[in-house]
């Protein structure tokens, strides 16, 4: 492995420096798990098929500007007498390799668009494209982080990244690819960086271990791999950390101590107590574990993590061995996947990936893992809709009481369906629908009750007028030919406008009148008091207990009737035409 401990480099000899630079890659041999762009980029260059601008893109850590350097490397190697050409093959240091290694090499520009975002800088770039490399072979531009660019330094860069001089090439390394607009990922060759997997890692990290002489278990690596989250440099980081800490000799324990992770035996005895229900024996590990330096927003992680092991360990039985988790790990997560059903699993990774956000946000992080610990005790036990129906299924064959609607509200039918949060009952009879009006009524139609105007309105898709007799209007008195009616407060002139809509629809004149007498209630309050009824009826079912009972919590949301009948308003119409059905004065949509 060629490093820059290993590459001449000159170090001063007291200067420490950090593992992630003292063990950066060189060769594009030492890139860790990047083999699909390393083959593109040898093809590439013994094709002679180099192209004029490379863009790298990845999460932190995965060796973007790395890998824009040892391009660069490749591009200009040539041997101290002179020969050789664009290579992959950099076993040896060329005549401009030090320098670019070093990033003082004069046909090599390194640039930070973090810190350079203007057109300004763009227009210097642009300006000296068009002068030949000093000493190297093709003058090289590195820009990190260009996603940072703004508007105008991009737009300013597009004809010269399009069209550039033949001996120069550009590099762009981003985490944020999405930012960098589409005008100038088409100009480029894009590479995407993959994450380092966690077997690759830890022998990387256990080479580099053994050249530092440090001893370090093997669950300690495991450990750093996972935290690194397939970051190289995080590694090498926490490495460096775990070094200094350990002084020499790194185990597993002291390490979850210095980053504050909780101890993943402990975290499985802790997924164990859940799932059983046993909430003082989760209460008591999460507290053990916070009092012992684990951090709460670390344990619920690990916690879900470990549901997602377990989950896949289920779906994909066979999916191999993974070199992050230990063979204990491997063993328990098995057993439980075996035990568990898929929708236990489910709803526990549903409720901790809810529950993590509010423990990252809580003032009290312990309290409110406390919170969530409990949350999910109660819901490892708790019934599907499924098992609950199979249970009154029992209780009925058993001489229970059916499932059968409430006693017939005022509203009239013979049943109801209740849907309440939380579980999804399907209907025990079939719910009618009623007939819509027909859209060919005509203008003779004889109206015989005030109840049956707000479906005639619809039907003629007169909304508003449809909703101000429903709210606004008291009916005093009916007949054909005359309404006397009480309105609220801000209603308008709509006697007015209902006398005019009546004389359209019947083809005969009707008299609105204003009358001071208090009249009945709105439609919208019979219909409000009609579904409280309803409501009253179905609470008063005990299937619907039951349900209620079994799902704590779970509320009626909506109770629709089943009618015995359809309900057709009293309408006659001359010519045989439709008969008209009054719609739910609160919902348009509520029959089903």
């Amino acid at each position: 492995m060629e490093t820059e401990a290993t590459t001449g480099v000159p170090q001063t000899s007291n200067a420490y420096r950090v593992l992630a630079r003292k063990y950066r890659p060189q060769t594009f041999r030492d890139l860790v798990g990047q083999e699909p762009m390393v083959r593109t980029l040898r093809n590439a260059f013994a094709a002679n098929r180099i192209h004029q601008a490379y863009i790298f893109t990845g999460v932190r850590g995965v060796g973007k500007t790395t890998t824009a350097r040892i391009i660069a490397r490749g591009l200009n190697f040539e041997r101290e007498d002179g020969s050789g050409g664009p290579t992959v093959d950099l076993d040896s240091m060329g005549k401009h390799c030090q320098a670019i290694l070093e990033s003082r090499h004069v046909d090599v520009i390194e640039m930070d668009a973090a810190s350079h975002t203007s057109i300004n800088d763009i227009r210097e770039i642009i300006e000296s494209v068009s002068y030949r490399p000093a000493y190297a072979r093709y003058k090289v531009y590195i820009i990190d982080e260009v996603h940072m660019l703004s508007t105008a330094a991009f737009n300013g860069l597009l004809k010269t990244l399009e069209e550039p001089p033949p001996h120069v090439k550009f590099l762009f390394a981003t985490t944020e690819i999405r930012k960098v607009p589409v005008t100038v990922l088409s100009r480029c060759q894009r590479f995407d960086l993959r994450r380092i997997v966690a077997s690759d890692m830890t022998a990387y990290l256990r080479t580099i271990a053994g050249q530092e002489q440090v001893d370090i278990e093997d669950e300690a690596l495991s450990l750093i791999a996972r935290a690194s989250e397939g970051s190289m440099r995080d590694a090498l980081s926490l490495m460096d950390q775990a070094i200094a800490h350990g002084h020499g000799l790194i185990g597993a324990e002291s390490l979850r101590v210095m980053l504050g992770l909780a101890d993943r035996a402990r975290v499985i005895d802790l997924f164990e107590a859940v799932m059983k229900g046993d909430a003082a024996r989760a209460l008591t590990e999460l507290r053990e574990q916070y009092d012992a330096g684990a951090d709460p927003v670390s344990i619920i992680a690990d916690l879900a993590d470990y549901v997602h092991t377990v989950t896949r360990l289920k779906v994909v039985p066979g999916d191999g061995h993974d070199p992050s988790l230990s063979e204990s790990e491997q063993v328990r997560g098995r057993a439980f996947a075996e035990a568990l059903p898929q929708r236990v699993l489910t709803r526990a990774w549903q409720i901790l990936l809810k529950g993590l956000q509010e423990v990252q946000t809580a003032a009290r992080p312990v309290a409110a893992a406390e919170m969530l610990l409990i949350r999910l005790v109660h819901a490892a036990d708790l019934p599907s809709p499924d098992e609950v129906l199979r249970r009154l299924k029992s209780q009925m064959s058993g001489g229970a009481p059916a499932l059968a609607g409430p006693p017939p509200a005022p509203g009239g039918g013979s049943g109801a369906i209740a849907t309440a949060r939380g579980a999804s009952l399907p209907a025990s009879v079939p719910v009618r629908s009623a007939p819509r009006p027909e859209a060919h009524a005509q203008p003779t139609m004889r109206i015989r009750r005030f109840e049956d105007i707000p479906a005639i309105a619809a039907e003629k898709r007169d909304i508003a007028l449809k909703l101000a007799i429903e709210r606004d209007i008291r009916l005093v008195r009916f007949e054909e030919g005359r309404i006397e009616i009480n309105v609220a407060e801000g209603a308008g002139d709509i006697a007015m406008k209902l006398s005019r809509a009546l004389q359209g629809w019947t083809g005969t004149r009707w008299i609105v009148a204003l009358s001071q007498e208090q009249g009945a209630p709105t439609l919208q309050e019979v219909e409000r008091e009609r579904r409280a009824n309803d409501e009253r009826g179905v609470r008063a079912n005990p299937a619907v207990r039951a349900i209620l009972d079994a799902f704590p919590g779970a509320e009626i949301v909506r109770v629709q009737l089943q009618r015995s009948e359809p309900e057709a308003p009293d309408v006659d119409e001359a010519d045989g035409a439709s008969q008209m059905v009054p719609l739910d004065p609160d919902d348009d949509d509520d029959a089903l």
